[in-house]
């Protein structure tokens, strides 16, 4: 979109999320070993690809290893990013509709916006793409609500480019190698792939430095070149990351006079050929002049959903259970609720490990197992010698209609298949009482 003067409004090519199936099953235990009812904010990480090979373009992953302290524990992946997140995991529907979800990604941009006053962001640039996941877990049917926010620090003016060109128009076939290698220097001086650099040239030679050095660098640079790990691969539009970088850099550095250029820089292996042609030359109009105060500082950046509008997306994981397994699982968070709400030194592994025998499967003995079963009790023996006859099923709760047929089921028997029909997960027997 191009103004009067002839440079165009920038526009970025959103996040949009990507969660592995891992995610959501350790999110589950973390609820029900860890948070339990803490709703409070909880921390995570995720990451995204420098120029996805499967060409969806700003994709942010998250798996298992989100709830992981430490990122040293998961593989370096070439060309991977990490981020960091908040998570804000709600107990109920009601509290994930009315969580204030204007607050939460305010409060996210305001820590890039600490990380920008403190320096954080010189030594780990990084910082400027945290995001923010509200969801709610439905444990008992294993269904997730989730809304991601990959905040962007709202500003005044637009920014604008004078021209968007192919990196091939600014460098040489010897450049492009130099620029290469520059890159490599720095991954291995870091330990990880830099997420933004600065170049200059010298001939066929490009120099690159991180961009706590700026100062040393570009010392009477009038030309100066910002280099970011791209995840878009539209040819025209940059990755939303692009956003919080130009802030940042029109609040910490003095770029009066001076020609910023910015290459969203696409690495890619095609065909056994590392390659980065197809990276992108911004050359920038002045950047606006930003007055950003903590206390104001705002931000955009909710994720649609699948319908592309503003709104939570949903998954459906009940499917890829074992339906046993689902009502065991529910039955257990029943518990652990009623556990974390009213009875906070109920011991459940005792009460589950305990063998229960039941004398007599009347009405007293149908309805103290149906309470044993739902305080957790799961091994339960039935010893009864008489019949079920037609009066019992309207007052003994484990009998129906056709127990009643042809003389009569042996009582402990039909309750203990009863129990089992109400709960597969329940180990029951019975036993015939010889007397």
């Amino acid at each position: 979109m191009a103004d009067g003067s002839g440079s165009s409004i920038l526009q970025f090519v959103p996040f949009s999320s990507a969660i592995e199936i891992g995610f959501w099953h350790k999110l589950t235990k973390n609820k029900l070993e860890k948070y339990k009812l803490d709703d409070s904010i909880q921390y995570l990480s995720g990451s995204f690809v420098n120029n996805d090979p499967s060409g969806l373009p700003c994709r942010m992953n998250v798996d298992y290893t989100a709830f992981e302290e430490s990122s040293d524990n998961t593989q370096h992946v070439p060309r991977l990013f990490k981020t960091l997140g908040a998570i804000a995991l709600k107990n109920t529907a009601e509290d994930f509709k009315s969580c204030d979800k204007k607050q939460l990604i305010n409060d996210a941009a305001k820590k890039i916006f600490q990380d920008i006053q403190s320096g954080a962001v010189d030594q780990d640039p990084n910082l400027l793409n945290r995001f923010a996941l509200l969801t709610f877990a439905d444990l008992k049917k294993y269904h997730f609500y989730y809304w991601f926010a990959f905040p962007a620090i709202t500003v005044q003016e637009n920014f604008k480019a004078k021209k968007t060109s192919p990196i091939t128009e600014y460098f040489s076939t010897q450049q492009l190698d130099s620029l290469k290698n520059g890159y490599d220097h720095l991954n291995a001086e870091l330990g990880h792939d830099p997420f933004v650099f600065l170049v200059k040239k010298s001939g066929d030679v490009i120099s690159t430095s991180l961009i706590k050095d700026w100062e040393q660098f570009f010392m009477n640079e009038q030309e100066i070149t910002v280099v970011f790990s791209d995840p878009s691969t539209l040819q025209h539009h940059p990755g939303w990351p692009l956003r919080n970088l130009l802030t940042y850099l029109t609040l910490t550095k003095d770029l009066s006079g001076k020609q910023l250029n910015v290459i969203c820089y696409r690495d890619r292996i095609r065909d056994g050929r590392r390659e980065i042609e197809h990276s992108v030359v911004i050359e920038m109009s002045e950047l606006p002049k930003l007055h950003l105060e903590e206390d104001n500082i705002s931000a955009i950046g909710w994720e649609k959903n699948q319908k592309d509008k503003m709104g939570p997306r949903m998954v459906n994981l009940s499917s890829t259970m074992d339906p046993t397994r689902l009502a065991e699982n529910a039955a257990d968070l029943n518990l652990k609720l009623m556990k974390w709400r009213l009875v906070p030194d109920l011991d459940l592994d005792v009460i589950a490990k305990t063998k229960c025998l039941l004398l007599g499967s009347g009405t007293l003995g149908c309805n103290v197992a149906r309470s044993l079963l739902g305080w957790g009790a799961r091994t339960i023996t039935f010893v009864d010698n008489s019949r079920v006859s037609y009066s019992n099923p309207c007052r003994q709760t484990l009998f129906q209609f056709e127990d009643c047929l042809n003389g009569g089921k042996k009582k402990a028997q039909a309750a203990a298949d009863a129990m089992k029909r109400i709960f597969p997960g329940v180990v029951c027997s019975f036993c015939l009482s010889p007397f």
